[in-house]
C-alpha cells in the first residue's frame, strides 16, 4: 500500500513533539538537577517542551523602490 503525498513527511516540515520519551524527559531532568538515579522513575515532575520557532526575515525595501 503507498502512502499519500500529503501525509509525507518533508525535511523542512518537521515539527516540534509536545512529549517526550521518558529517557529524554530524565535527561532534561538531570540537565536541570532535578533528578537523581537514585529516585523513582513513577512520580517524575512535569518537563516544559520549548517549542522552536523560526522568525520570519523582514522584505528590505531598496533606495530603488522609494523613488519610483
Amino acid at each position: 500500500m503507498t502512502l499519500d503525498r500529503s501525509l509525507k513527511v518533508k525535511a523542512g516540515a518537521i515539527k516540534s513533539r509536545n512529549v517526550l520519551t521518558r529517557a529524554e524527559r530524565i535527561a532534561q531532568l538531570q540537565k536541570l538537577e532535578k533528578f537523581n538515579e537514585e529516585d523513582d522513575i513513577l512520580g517524575m515532575p512535569k518537563v516544559r517542551v520549548v517549542k522552536v520557532s523560526l522568525k520570519k526575515k523582514k522584505k528590505v525595501k531598496k533606495a530603488d523602490d522609494d523613488k519610483k
